[in-house]
């Protein structure tokens, strides 16, 4: 067996696929579904830490708490805007990883806002049962405003105001449709098992997708001969459930990602898709499976249109830094001078610079917001 194989039973549930499929191949958005979300041990599903030191990678929830208080305070800012100060509030974390990011929002949220806090339910849509776990005892002081629930659960109640969904490094790991420009036709990679080898390989095929096709007929970008790229259809329709729940309120997208003229662009010929395994990156998805992240960079571009396309009348794309300045963190660096570096003053002043300064965070990832409004405020506005 090749030794680059990953996880064997996420192998098993490949070939299975690959063998009932027609022309024996799936394509590569069904490959990556399944490294990442077979049960029980594609890469989401299975027990081994995903972030922090032992895992793969950090998120920004892993450097302090700063990134938690500074949504927790856009979260208060927008409720002063718009709310009368006696409806609930609904703060709705979708994939909320170890609980980290949620422990920092509440607890900011309870030492700052405490009459927000005692109208505050904090859901937390999480499909995997070892993070669900995590979770949990993360935030047992909090459990009084915590609830779980699935994705299909929540979507199925009825529109709420003053509702604000969180996705922090959620899209990003979205099953992609791999596409590559060859010889004036766009083609879609797909994914066959090589027995005599023992190797999963791509091959290209003519795209079959209509969706597919409608979003190359309406992306304004110009493609070069060979270049490859990643369409995540998956965030689209993501963007347009959330929509349908939020009667007034905001959906926050926290990722690393870019408008498409630049995800498109002919320096990004290979496209941006990676795979992460004990903090070392590299691009190639078939070997390690289950065993490797595998992400691409979230298109901004389609998530605003299919934001407004469902109803989000405010759309703001700002990078990580130029959120967190709008939030108010330059006032929460310290500026009295501490000679203890392992002092509280100190260690939180380092992750504040890390967050603002550090190339790979703070240009790379962005903060998209997309609000509707409440009709009370509607009201005061037209006034």
């Amino acid at each position: 067996m090749n030794h680059q194989l990953g996880h064997p039973c996420v192998v098993t549930a490949l070939k299975e696929a690959i063998q009932s499929a027609e022309f024996q191949a799936i394509a590569f958005r069904d490959y990556m579904e399944i490294c990442l979300y077979s049960e029980p041990y594609g890469y989401y599903r299975n027990e081994r830490p995903k972030i922090g030191k032992q895992g793969d990678f950090y998120t920004s929830s892993s450097i302090g708490s700063v990134m938690g208080e500074m949504v927790a305070s856009f979260i208060c800012k927008q409720l002063n805007i718009e709310s009368p100060h006696t409806e609930p509030v609904h703060v709705v974390e979708w994939g909320g990883g170890n609980g980290r990011m949620a422990f920092h929002i509440l607890g900011e949220i309870k030492r700052n806002e405490p009459a927000v806090y005692a109208r505050l339910t904090y859901t937390i849509i999480e499909s995997s049962a070892y993070h669900r776990q995590q979770q949990r005892s993360m935030l047992e002081e909090h459990a009084q405003v915590i609830q779980f629930t699935s994705e299909t659960e929540w979507l199925a109640q009825t529109p709420q105001d003053q509702v604000y969904v969180l996705a922090n490094e959620l899209l990003d790991a979205f099953p992609i449709h791999r596409i590559r420009y060859k010889d004036l036709l766009f083609q879609e990679s797909y994914v066959k098992w090589q027995e005599e080898e023992q190797i999963f390989q791509e091959i290209w095929r003519p795209i079959s997708s209509q969706r597919i096709l409608d979003f190359l007929e309406r992306s304004k970008v110009q493609w070069l001969d060979g270049q490859i790229g990643e369409i995540n259809l998956e965030a689209e329709s993501w963007v347009s459930r959330v929509a349908e729940r939020i009667r007034s309120g905001s959906c926050m997208i926290i990722d690393y990602g870019d408008t498409a003229e630049e995800l498109f662009a002919p320096h990004r010929f290979n496209g941006t898709f990676m795979c992460y395994r004990k903090h070392q990156a590299q691009d190639d998805p078939f070997i390690h499976q289950g065993e490797q992240d595998m992400t691409s960079h979230v298109n901004f571009t389609s998530c605003e249109l299919a934001s407004r396309q469902s109803g989000f009348t405010d759309c703001q794309l700002q990078t990580q830094r130029e959120f967190l300045v709008e939030q108010g963190i330059l006032q929460r660096l310290q500026d009295h001078y501490d000679p203890n570096p392992f002092s509280e003053v100190s260690k939180r002043n380092r992750s504040i610079r890390q967050l603002l300064l550090s190339d790979q965070m703070s240009e790379l990832f962005k903060v998209f917001v997309a609000s509707k409004h409440s009709r009370i405020n509607e009201k005061k506005v037209s006034r």
